[in-house]
């Protein structure tokens, strides 16, 4: 872990996310199109997630000793590729290659083709469940290694997710930390106007989870909240509900009607870079 806890000091959490937006952006315009607003928002929560929570390898993705860390929203690929490069775990060379034929990074995230993509996420629901029997099987090897589940808040619409989380506190899964990407869009409109899980805490707590929730796109909040997930003495699973903002960091992509696939314009991407340059942080 030597080599990963070098990146992480190096380099400020701030600075992290600012480069997996940028990335993503460059990304989306490879193609001319990509869940940038969805890449834009949860950016902040990868940052941590990657340079101070979660144990990793960057050059043995296979590592056993690693923390499984599950991208359940498939078509977050793009936030997640951006994440991987920055990591050291995909070479920033490939970028230029998202969505194309035989690339490692198709535009939904599939475990087949990308180093440290430990699931196929493009049926949603189902990353939760996944999780929980990979953390049940990683309590019966006495592994330390924790399993993270990264979801959307429109995921919490399917039965299957609620049965996982019901099964995980049934288990003692004091090992699994599941992430909600909670930005209020999915397919057909507002989250909370299709099928509202609110009060989502209340529900997690009263399945036996230790539940969190917080804003997503502060630092300093996700850093305590990752620490307090992983240190929680007990075996209950525990859950981390992250209130993001679409399009995070790009104010004239902030303000426009926010949807479900955020449309950026041809001659959009460049202006989007430039707007990120002009805030780059330390």
């Amino acid at each position: 872990m030597e080599a990963s806890i070098e990146r992480r000091s190096n380099v400020s959490l701030a600075r992290r996310a600012w480069n997996i937006r940028r990335k993503a952006i460059q990304m989306g315009e490879v193609q001319g199109q990509g869940y940038v607003g969805q890449a834009l928002g949860v950016a902040d929560v990868l940052a941590v997630s990657f340079f101070h929570a979660v144990e990793y390898r960057a050059e043995d993705p296979e590592w056993e000793g690693r923390d499984r860390y599950q991208l359940s929203i498939g078509h977050y690929a793009i936030a997640f590729y951006a994440a991987l490069m920055e990591a050291g775990i995909l070479p920033e060379e490939e970028l230029g290659t998202y969505g194309m034929d035989d690339s490692r990074m198709p535009m939904s995230g599939m475990a087949s083709y990308t180093p440290g993509m430990e699931m196929s996420g493009g049926s949603l629901g189902l990353g939760l469940s996944v999780a929980v029997g990979r953390a049940l099987g990683l309590k019966r090897k006495d592994s330390p290694a924790f399993v993270f589940n990264l979801m959307s808040d429109g995921e919490l619409g399917e039965g299957s997710t609620w049965e996982a989380a019901m099964a995980a506190a049934h288990h003692k899964l004091g090992n699994l930390i599941c992430i909600v990407d909670f930005n209020n869009q999915q397919a057909d409109g507002a989250s909370t106007g299709m099928c509202s899980s609110e009060p989502i805490d209340a529900k997690f707590e009263a399945f036996g989870w230790f539940t969190q929730r917080i804003d997503g796109n502060d630092i300093d909040t996700l850093v305590a909240a990752f620490d307090a997930a992983r240190e929680h003495e007990g075996a209950r699973p525990r859950v981390i509900i992250c209130d993001t903002k679409m399009c995070k960091g790009v104010p004239f992509l902030e303000e426009r009607e926010i949807t479900h696939f955020v449309r950026v314009e041809p001659d959009e991407w460049q202006k989007a870079l430039a707007v990120l340059d002009e805030e780059t942080p330390e």
